[in-house]
């Protein structure tokens, strides 16, 4: 199986790396790669509700447009559990693909297989 991970540490306070690491997502998942995006740090926040609604540049597909592609294909998130605590953000807005989960978590997805990975 080709699988790809994605480990995002930014946040809107740089739409443009996150809409690439968003592109890099969406282009594995779209293409038949069971995708995982890790969010740490402020990335968390991409993964709740109504927050990632900014468009990075003249020129690039928007955020929303980008989550929504890549929810369609099957892409999920596993969002770190003490970075989206020490925030304080509500469990009940994570996006339907999203689930709190670590780095145990991630290396339980990750598995014995090759997995393709990109970090931002």
């Amino acid at each position: 199986m080709n699988r790809a991970a994605i480990s995002l540490v930014t946040g809107l306070e740089d739409a443009e790396k996150v809409t690439v690491a968003f592109l890099v997502a969406v282009g594995a998942v779209e293409s038949g790669r069971d995708t995982l995006m890790f969010l740490t740090k402020e990335a968390v926040r991409l993964a709740t509700d109504g927050y990632a609604i900014a468009t990075a540049c003249d020129g690039c597909p928007s955020l929303p447009d980008l989550l929504k592609r890549y929810d369609a294909a099957g892409g999920r998130f596993l969002v770190c559990p003490i970075c989206f605590n020490a925030r304080a953000l509500d469990t009940g807005a994570l996006v339907d693909n999203a689930s709190l989960g670590g780095t145990v978590q991630l290396w339980e997805w990750i598995g014995d297989e090759p997995v393709t990975t990109f970090s931002y």
